[in-house]
């Protein structure tokens, strides 16, 4: 049984407290035994829920008197109960953080984006090479949302063909629910918060891109990975810019030599493949990204690293990013600085 401890109780913390107690609840070894915020208010166990995705889910999420409760971080770090963390502070604070997890001897699954710069995604990178008998995952939810994890193993196993053309939306408005994310130097942007998602996925079916162009500005952006071996279309657009009452829309369409998948959030029916003729509902269950990475997490610390990712590969896509900033800043087709150390 693996204790685990809950790092900032916004509404990222909030997400991961529900997936580590459903984890629990599916018969997983894991417990939440402990969450730290500096906000006496959300440590009752009673959070308002906040974000760009409504959970539906207003009820309390855990009890005080079975979850340790901690004003600062040290003191959740100190209790042998906890084995694991999950951070899910602001970004800046990513980091340290992880870093100090770490040096307590836990293992840590730490938020997206793990930094706006890539020196400080590196500098944590070394230090995870420092403790190989621990686990540092950064919690990148889209590799585990089940729709999506069944579009990229249709792209490995080449069921339907070679991927011709992947396309992608992560649409919303400004994030109103933390002052945090006024500042794109702490935050990112929707480049570095939003849109890393979906850089993160391509790189994840298609490897790093040769090069990127991209349009736009750090709220509002279109990429176009371009791929010397690969597919001749990969576009990702991704935006929080949009006016207050747009809502969030998240969609991808990945056209195979055989076939079509798209995927939308919120449809009834998300996943729909077209092929010979056909749309038909594709079920791929009811779990989301956020229950698939900590349940990878778990395994991982259990010794199964298949398909989990690093930190290395969080400076590879913190790169890839460096190149789209790079990009929209000049208007020229940059070349990400990937396999530098």
């Amino acid at each position: 049984m693996i204790g685990v401890g809950v790092i900032g109780l916004g509404f990222m913390g909030q997400t991961h407290v529900r997936a580590w107690e459903a984890a629990h609840s599916d018969g997983i070894a894991c417990r939440l035994v402990a969450v730290a915020d500096q906000d006496p208010e959300r440590l009752t166990g009673h959070v308002a829920s906040a974000g760009n995705i409504d959970t539906g889910q207003n009820e309390a999420l855990f009890d005080p008197h079975e979850v340790a409760t901690y004003t600062d971080v040290e003191s959740l770090l100190r209790d042998d109960a906890v084995h694991a963390v999950s951070v899910c502070t602001h970004t800046d604070t990513h980091v340290d953080l992880a870093i100090a997890g770490l040096e307590a001897g836990k293992h840590v699954l730490v938020e997206k984006p793990v930094a706006v710069k890539t020196d400080c995604v590196s500098k944590l990178a070394d230090v995870v090479r420092a403790h190989p008998q621990l686990v540092c995952m950064p919690a990148m939810c889209m590799r585990f949302w089940p729709a999506w994890s069944w579009i990229a193993d249709r792209v490995r196993d080449g069921s339907f063909g070679a991927a011709r053309s992947a396309a992608f939306q992560r649409l919303g408005s400004a994030p109103t629910w933390s002052e945090f994310y006024k500042d794109p130097e702490r935050s990112g942007g929707a480049l570095g918060d939003l849109h890393i998602h979906d850089t993160d996925f391509i790189v994840h079916l298609f490897g790093p891109p040769d090069a990127v162009v991209s349009a736009g500005h750090l709220n509002h952006l279109t990429t176009h990975y371009r791929y010397a071996d690969g597919p001749a279309h990969v576009v990702a657009e991704g935006a929080w810019d949009h006016t207050p009452g747009f809502g969030f829309r998240m969609r991808c369409v990945v056209v195979f030599e055989r076939a079509t998948a798209e995927f939308e959030l919120g449809r009834n029916q998300e996943l729909m493949l077209s092929r010979d003729g056909e749309c038909e509902l594709v079920d791929v269950g009811g779990l989301s990204g956020y229950d698939g990475e900590v349940r990878a997490f778990r395994s991982a610390i259990a010794g199964d690293l298949a398909g989990v990712p690093t930190i290395d590969d969080a400076v590879v896509v913190s790169r890839v990013l460096d190149a789209e900033r790079e990009s929209c800043r000049t208007g020229l087709v940059v070349s990400p600085a990937v396999g530098i150390s």
